[in-house]
């Protein structure tokens, strides 16, 4: 099997680079932090332009029609350049889910839109920092009306729609336009604004049923191990860059005569960097095989990639902030804002104990097997 991108991958890989880096790269999540909101929007209207929203979407349904592995691509130059839009929560966990429940009215009166970026959607799984269980999601659905809140719920404040985790029947998901006066949405201060945190608070939110009733948690499960590839993907790119700056920087900042990187504790440093972020890319190149073929080994995959991956760029970005020294946490430098970014995501589709626990539990099911 070969675990690498083919060339015509490899060339989008290349044009996705050369885009991000004229939109300004790590710079505009800088400019998020100073309050430069609209950015993102310019951002997210020239992606649309070039047809990532649609990348993973079937041509039946608006989209390119191309598959996991172009997103995979993409997911990791987004990670490089700190990318500051829905992206992730619109393509990576809204529109699997629209495809993977929606109605055939559903898809093609929503799948389309997202395709061309018209609208966005953010997923609303969450009731607090607890992780959601059937025991804690209290927002409830009666008559196409929902009531309660969600939080912390990524993008909130800027996603058009909401697919929104209901206590009908056990777990049933629902569309929730948010752009109504029965939806409330407070921003919510983070370590990273550059991916925003929000609260939706649903009055007789007008809601349309998702799926089937009581089938969210088993939607929820594939949704997860599917955007866990894509999301390690991120973490990779991010951690990449990390570990370069802190190279480059090594290199070029001198200490009693002698570039600091010649020094053992900084080679020390950089070496458990190199190493994180090269297992985290290999399990990463593993679980994006596994996602593309559809493989009954992706919930160990994607589980590996996403611990590793997670590991990986908290490590980068908190070595290399030390290996900046004294600089390195201050505004002369993007190395906080990789750090920031590094902590966002590790929790954004449930922490590094959750993903760990999953591995375990793949890995026990595959020994059960062999036995």
């Amino acid at each position: 099997m070969n675990f690498d991108f083919s060339e015509e991958q490899q060339l989008l890989r290349d044009q996705a680079r050369g885009f991000l880096d004229s939109q300004g790269g790590a710079q505009l999540a800088r400019g998020m932090l100073d309050g430069d909101e609209a950015s993102a929007t310019d951002l997210w209207r020239d992606m649309a332009k070039l047809g990532w929203m649609g990348t993973a979407i079937p041509e039946e349904y608006g989209g390119a029609g191309a598959g996991a592995l172009e997103l995979c691509v993409l997911s990791e130059e987004l990670g490089r350049a700190l990318a500051t839009t829905v992206f992730s929560t619109s393509v990576y966990l809204a529109t699997p889910l629209l495809l993977a429940a929606g109605s055939e009215a559903q898809k093609r009166e929503y799948l389309p839109r997202l395709a061309t970026g018209e609208i966005s959607a953010t997923l609303a799984v969450s009731e607090g920092p607890a992780n959601a269980t059937p025991r804690n999601v209290a927002v409830a659905a009666k008559d196409g009306k929902l009531n309660g809140e969600k939080y912390p719920v990524a993008n909130a404040a800027a996603a058009d729609l909401a697919l929104v985790l209901s206590a009908e029947a056990g777990g049933t998901f629902h569309i929730v336009p948010l752009a109504g006066p029965d939806v409330e949405v407070t921003p919510i201060a983070s370590l990273d604004p550059s991916r925003p945190q929000g609260r939706l608070h649903f009055r007789n939110a007008a809601a349309e049923r998702l799926g089937q009733p009581g089938a969210a948690w088993e939607l929820l499960r594939r949704i997860y191990d599917h955007a866990a590839v894509f999301f390690a993907f991120e973490q990779v790119g991010g951690a990449q860059v990390a570990l370069d700056q802190a190279c480059e920087y090594a290199r070029e900042r001198f200490a009693f005569g002698r570039a600091i990187g010649s020094y053992q504790g900084v080679k020390h440093k950089l070496a458990d960097m190199y190493v994180a972020a090269t297992l985290a890319k290999s399990n990463c190149y593993y679980a994006a095989w596994a996602l593309s073929h559809d493989a009954p080994e992706l919930p160990l995959a994607a589980a590996a990639a996403r611990v590793s991956a997670t590991k990986a760029f908290d490590l980068c970005a908190s070595e290399s902030i030390q290996v900046h020294g004294g600089m390195g946490c201050t505004w002369e430098t993007d190395c906080h804002l990789y750090y920031r970014r590094a902590r966002s995501l590790a929790v954004n589709i449930g922490s590094n104990l959750v993903w760990e626990e999953k591995l375990v539990r793949a890995l026990e099911a595959r020994e059960g097997e062999a036995a």
